[in-house]
């Protein structure tokens, strides 16, 4: 069988040149975003094909078809995305008649971008949901005979791996699959250039590509990562031409042609098999590439220029301004609270993307641990920090005593509220005996008891421990834990007592499984004294399988499961996850009648079962109203 013309065309010692932005280009000729450019196929091919026309006289040896939303994701957001195929068919045979009316030797790669919604774990679309969307537009495309295909532009490895197999499942055809990172060479969800090169190689990808992302000097750097990576694999490279910025109301881009024919000769001498541009280039970079590449000898390449972009300052937050956590509770509504980890590197990428999924469905607060199970991670100062300035959504400081003694104590407190922070979580923290350092310094100054004494009694009247003034007085909301199922009610009574007797705001409880139990001991308790005015969150812990519940039951101390709960888990095998979501639906229910809110821990970090539980808690509030 003969070898694919692109496949042969690789081997040879000079790289191909690809087309440039296609979207920007039918911006710039008067095309608006919020239109669907997938659909000019259908409704104005001419345009279309005058930018195929325009690359192709420009010296490029592949264009890309335009279909880089033409997925049904995409087209749904217009109302077509019953015309996949019909779209994508078109586009192919476009280019295709283009390419032979200009009488030259160029291929037609069948362009394949993002789906544009979240897969699991940090959205909802699963995994064979999302590979049939990448199917049906890939099989679109090669059924009208491109010659390749170019997946493009992924954030997600889950994604693109899932890209890769659509596309060896319906043709034959060779696969590019290039992924897109930010400005601090990680992707969206936080992977680096070795690790996606290596998941890209083993999806099966012919071509291991990285395109958009910033300029030239970027794209250079995780090319070299990459190749370092996987130096057996062929690379290809799309840069954009520069960071954009915006100019009078339009998007420009900084990169000038002549720049990009000197990248082109650091990018061949990096190993690059296939260079083009992404948004803002032009026909124009693709001459400037095309004709450095044929006119330069190699000894006279260079390696282009590093480019460091500048940090945004911090937004000022007024330290009077109350938390709107707080004021949910004050209002009476029905509060949702949701726990994530701090990572335990420096890519907070994968926090960001599950903190998103959670405010989009609905979370009113995440929780920020603070080292979980004595575990070294990122200080969750910083975590709180991006939640709220980045993703939009409050943020619960975590705030164990365990191994601060008085000074740091205070510091970290008013750190935390120059940042932005107003709610915490008063804890004593996990031993360090059973984490990653057992050796670490485990002392403290102040029992949790202490601590909220010392932020509602003395920070939040604008003094520290010993009487000095602080400038202002501090606006925290504080809260603590509360066990509703305690083995000896009484004791827990009195360090209750305790809590509210310094001033404790809120309480947040161990998962309830029983909640019948928890009604008895705050009845129990308001027999004794009074009801609890203060708002409690339940705790809710969605149970994954039979064998977590078993866990859970007999490992977790203060965690018991009824028989019924755990026979449903059993019987539920397989579908364990959404039977667990289920059980929580209904625990939700019962916990209404006397909690003022839940707090969720996600399970193995199943972001997208929390989100599809918080949904069902949102809609039954809707029809409740």
């Amino acid at each position: 069988m003969a070898k694919n013309k692109f496949l042969a065309l690789l081997e040879k010692d000079t790289p191909l040149i690809a087309d440039g932005a296609m979207g920007t280009i039918l911006h710039g000729r008067g095309e608006g975003f919020e239109g669907c450019f997938d659909a000019l196929n259908l409704d104005n091919p001419a345009l279309v094909a005058d930018v195929h026309k325009a690359y192709i006289d420009a010296g490029a040896q592949i264009i890309m078809t335009n279909t880089f939303g033409a997925n049904r994701y995409k087209l749904a957001e217009h109302g077509l995305e019953d015309k996949v195929e019909e779209i994508n068919c078109a586009a192919a045979q476009l280019a295709k008649r283009v390419v032979e009316a200009s009488f030259k030797d160029v291929l037609v790669a069948g362009d394949v971008g993002p789906l544009g919604v979240r897969l699991v774990p940090f959205g909802r679309v699963q995994l064979e949901d999302a590979r049939a969307a990448f199917k049906e537009q890939i099989k679109g495309l090669a059924d009208c005979n491109v010659d390749l295909i170019i997946i493009e532009t992924m954030t997600d490895l889950y994604e693109v791996n899932e890209a890769v197999l659509a596309a060896k499942e319906v043709t034959d055809l060779p696969v590019v699959a290039s992924m897109t990172f930010t400005r601090d060479d990680r992707t969206l969800l936080g992977d680096d250039p070795a690790k996606v090169a290596r998941r890209i190689a083993d999806a099966g990808a012919d071509v291991i590509g990285v395109n958009c992302s910033g300029g030239p000097a970027q794209i250079l750097r995780i090319l070299k990562q990459m190749r370092e990576e996987v130096p057996e694999a062929r690379f290809s490279v799309m840069p954009n031409a520069g960071w954009p910025e915006q100019v009078g109301g339009r998007i420009m881009y900084p990169a000038a042609p002549e720049y990009f024919g000197e990248y082109a000769l650091a990018f061949r001498h990096a190993g690059a098999s296939l260079i083009g541009g992404c948004c803002g280039t032009t026909p124009q970079h693709v001459t400037s590439m095309r004709t450095a590449i044929e006119e330069t000898a190699v000894e006279d390449y260079s390696n282009g220029m590093q480019i460091i972009g500048a940090r945004t300052p911090d937004p000022v937050t007024d330290a009077s301004t109350p938390s709107q956590f707080s004021l949910k509770l004050a209002d009476k509504q029905f509060a949702v609270a949701v726990e994530m980890s701090p990572p335990r590197g420096l890519s907070t990428h994968k926090l960001h993307a599950g903190a998103g999924l959670l405010a989009d469905a609905g979370a009113d607060v995440i929780n920020v641990a603070d080292s979980p199970m004595a575990r070294m991670r990122m200080s969750p100062w910083a975590v709180c920090e991006l939640v709220q300035n980045e993703v939009g959504i409050e943020a619960t400081l975590h705030f164990p005593t365990r191994g601060r003694n008085l000074l740091r104590l205070q510091g970290d407190l008013l750190a935390a509220h120059s940042l932005g922070v107003r709610n915490v979580f008063v804890v004593m923290g996990d031993p360090t005996a059973i984490g990653d350092y057992p050796e670490a310094m485990d002392n403290f100054d102040l029992a949790p008891t202490g601590l909220i004494k010392l932020i509602k009694q003395s920070f939040n009247a604008g003094v520290d421990h010993s009487g000095s003034d602080i400038g202002s007085p501090t606006n925290f909301f504080v809260g603590a834990a509360l066990n509703l199922t305690p083995q000896d009610p009484d004791r827990e009574i009195k360090v209750l007592r305790r809590k509210l007797a310094n001033g404790t705001d809120f309480f947040l409880t161990q998962p309830v499984y029983q909640p019948e139990k928890a009604v008895e001991f705050l009845d129990y308790y308001a027999k004794k004294y009074e009801p609890l005015e203060q708002p409690v969150l339940a705790g809710v812990l969605p149970l994954y399988g039979a064998r977590h519940a078993a866990f859970l039951h007999n490992e977790v101390p203060g965690i018991n499961i009824p028989e019924t709960t755990r026979d449903r888990m059993e019987a539920a095998g397989d579908d364990g996850p959404n039977e667990g979501v289920q059980i929580a639906i209904e625990l939700v229910e019962q916990l209404r009648g006397f909690a003022s809110g839940i707090y969720i821990s996600p399970a193995f970090g199943r972001y997208d079962l929390v989100a599809n539980l918080i949904e069902a808690v949102k809609d039954k509030e809707a029809v409740g109203n």
